[in-house]
This record gives C-alpha cells, structure tokens and sequence, in this order.
C-alpha cells in the first residue's frame, strides 16, 4: 500500500481534483449541463452509493474480472506458447508472419457477430473478443523477446553441451521474460476496453453491461459509475505489472 502511494504522489492528484471542482461548479453549482447529458459528482456519488448497498456493484465488477482475466489466460497460454515456438523456429515464423500480418490488425470488435453467432449470448462472446484482442499484443511481445536473447548466452549454452529443451527453458525463456510481461502490459488494456464492448453487446453482466442499461435508463450517474470503476481497475492492473517489470528488468 505503502508503494502504491509513493506511485501516485501529491502531484499527481492534482489535476484530477481540479477537475473534479470544475466539473462540480459546473454540473451542480451553476448547472450548465443537464444530468440527463452529463451528471455532476453528487449525482455519481448517490448512484455509487445507490449501487454499493444494493451490492450490485460488486456483482458486475466480479463478472468483468472474471471475463478478463478468463480471456486473458487463454490469450497467455496461446500468445507465449506460439511465440516462444515461432520465434526459436525462423521456418515456422515465416510460414505464420501472413497470417498473424493480416489477422492482427483487425479490431476485436469486428469479431463481435461472430462471436454471438458461435457462443451466443452470456461470457462465451466476451471472453472470445478479449482472447482475440490480446493474443497477437503477446504473441509479438514473445517473439521479439525471443529475438533479442543475448547471442552471447546462446553460444554460451551450447558450448556447456545444453540441449535445445534445456535452452529454451534456462536461457530463451527467462531472457525473453521482461517482453513478455510487457505484453501482458499492454494486453490487459486492451482485455478491459475489448470486455466492455463485448458486455455492451454480447452479455447479459458485468460492468459494460451496466454501462449499457443505466445509459438507456437515463440514468447517466450509473454510467460515470462503471466507466470510473473501469479506469480504477485499469490502474491497478498497470500498477502490479509495473512492479512486476521493475522485478523482473536486468
């Protein structure tokens, strides 16, 4: 806790809470914005309120969690494996680089139809849509770490008689290890933007959904809640990787 607070510093909280006085003088003082359009903080407030007694809240932010970290699972163990395979193998690497060229540019909300045409409505569509957004994010991490293994510790290996088993899992693997977990970074981002757009239409849960269904109900305080509640769960993802990358970088 004590290094959560040493990363967000006094300067850091500043602006933030000039713009929450902004945006109170604003939407509650001087109401220059309908709540309708956008509501003020006391509005966000009483709806968190609203929301945290009725334990509704806590529901939608466990099945967002859920999702995920389910759709990023299945992301790491296919983005690291294929890496770790594609980068050792230049053969492999070049007879996967058109596809993975034209497969990973695609957004993940293109793959939304299909998604509800083959798992329907519920989880199944969501955790697909993030498994399709953070798969080729960590499968490039991996093979560019792959890559950048020192020369030096290849030869070094082979010299003391390493097989190729052995050279993958004491000198490849952990060399490559930082990208990785830098993909990962970059990965998670991507998983809490691509659940929400899959909770907006393909689920019937969760944050996104609550976004969908409080917006529909005028009811925007609910909304400010679950966008808030995702950046606040954004921040700590990033955080406990940033720890994890000041580990693990050499």
């Amino acid at each position: 806790m004590k290094n959560f607070r040493n990363e967000y510093k006094k300067e850091t909280i500043i602006l933030p809470i000039i713009l929450i006085i902004i945006w109170y003088l604003i939407c509650d003082v001087f109401n220059l914005i309908p709540s309708y359009m956008f509501p003020g903080p006391t509005d966000v407030v009483n709806s968190f309120i609203k929301l945290v007694v009725s334990g509704k809240l806590f529901k939608d932010i466990f099945e967002t969690l859920y999702k995920v970290l389910f759709g990023m699972l299945l992301a790491s163990v296919v983005g690291i494996t294929f890496g770790i395979i594609l980068g050792w193998s230049e053969r492999l690497e070049m007879l996967c680089k058109l596809v993975i060229s034209i497969l990973r540019p695609i957004p993940p909300i293109a793959w939304i139809p299909f998604s509800i045409m083959w798992f329907g409505i519920g989880i199944g569509p969501a955790v697909f849509i993030i498994f399709m957004g953070c798969v080729f994010p960590i499968l490039i991490s991996t093979i560019d770490g792959v890559h950048r293994t020192d020369p030096v510790l290849i030869e070094a290996a082979q010299s003391f008689g390493a097989s190729n088993s052995q050279m993958l899992t004491e000198v490849i693997v952990p060399s490559s290890l930082p990208y990785i977990v830098s993909g990962l970074k970059v990965a998670m981002g991507i998983a809490l933007m691509c659940t929400i757009s899959g909770e907006m239409i393909g689920s019937s849960s969760g944050i996104g959904y609550m976004i969908l269904t409080s917006t529909s109900l005028f009811d925007t305080g609910s909304t400010v809640v679950g966008m808030l509640v995702i950046g606040v769960i954004g921040i700590i993802f990033d955080y406990i990787f940033t720890k994890i990358q000041e580990r693990i970088f050499w």
